[in-house]
């Protein structure tokens, strides 16, 4: 949830307005509005390059995900796994404009575990495609912005870990 829709929520559920070190964190939240948006539409027009650079790394560090018998072994499961890394982009990109990891633990972290269990997808492997993810999209970012990006993939990564 967004700090202004929390402070807003938690004035409301307490009857009163909003205090100065709330309206402080809206304004600082607000500052920043401007950066997370350009880090988000960033991260979104490059999603076909981060998602192949990811990709490759990972078929680099884990040749056997793309081998016989690997869950990324032949075109359609391999598809699925590029769209899936893209899924995950898209979340950090919520996130980013949110300026809270609500949208990454509502849309994309409920069940996730299971999901993949289910699927006989190892949940390591894909912390490890999040990590490829993360190297990927910072790569184009500055410094600052990649530090304030940074947080969303590690937050994914820790949910799968």
């Amino acid at each position: 949830m967004s700090v202004v829709s929390q402070v807003i929520l938690n004035a409301d559920d307490e009857l009163r307005y909003p205090s100065s070190g709330e309206l402080k964190s809206i304004r600082e939240f607000l500052s920043t509005g401007e950066r997370r948006m350009q880090i988000a539409q960033t991260l979104s027009e490059n999603e076909k390059k981060i998602v192949d650079r990811a990709s490759g790394e990972l078929w680099r560090r884990r040749p056997d995900f793309i081998a016989p018998g690997g869950n990324a072994f032949g075109q359609k499961e391999r598809a699925l796994c590029l769209r899936d890394y893209g899924w995950y982009l898209r979340l950090v990109t919520y996130s980013l404009v949110a300026g809270d990891k609500d949208p990454i633990e509502d849309i994309g972290l409920i069940g996730v575990r299971e999901m993949y269990n289910a699927l006989d997808v190892p949940v390591p492997g894909m912390a490890e495609a999040v990590r490829c993810l993360k190297e990927a999209s910072l790569g184009l970012l500055s410094e600052e912005d990649a530090a304030e990006a940074q947080p969303y993939f590690d937050y994914i990564i820790q949910a799968m870990s």
